[in-house]
């Protein structure tokens, strides 16, 4: 891999990083945050996502959602445990995708949205495991077998 190739993926990483994060921290910071509405309008799949809105149920969507997007972005921004939060981020952004379908058309796109992209994205992060471009998790790497 090129050394502009690696600084791409770095600089990909991370600013994904840090839109994950953002998302996230916007949601666990406000109390009032909810993701009833985004599930009620569901277009696809409603009979689920109307189970997900459920009084037991919702409380741990909330956390899932506020928790997920600012862990993977921790994540993503660290360069630590990418691999396994690339595969589970990309599981949330279909989850996010599928709501808004109105097969053929998504929110304002044809088939393809920004959802859609970012998995993309998350799951080519863990086939090239980026976290060892300049991540914790190689200079952990090193340091064990330094110790070794």
């Amino acid at each position: 891999m090129s050394q502009f190739q690696k600084i791409s993926l770095f600089l990909l990483r991370i600013s994904m990083g840090w839109l994950f994060f953002y998302a996230g921290i916007t949601k666990v910071l406000d109390p009032k945050w909810s993701a009833a509405g985004y599930l009620k309008g569901a277009k696809t799949f409603t009979g689920f996502y109307q189970w997900l809105v459920g009084s037991d149920i919702l409380p741990i969507i909330n956390f899932i959602n506020e928790w997920g997007l600012t862990l993977l972005g921790v994540s993503l921004i660290l360069g630590i445990f990418v691999r396994m939060s690339s595969v589970l981020g990309a599981v949330l952004m279909l989850l996010y995708y599928f709501p808004i379908l109105e097969f053929p058309y998504v929110g304002h796109s044809f088939l393809v949205d920004e959802h859609i992209i970012y998995a993309l994205a998350l799951i080519m992060f863990a086939s090239l495991r980026v976290e060892r471009l300049w991540g914790l998790e190689n200079l952990f790497l090193k340091l064990i077998r330094w110790s070794k």
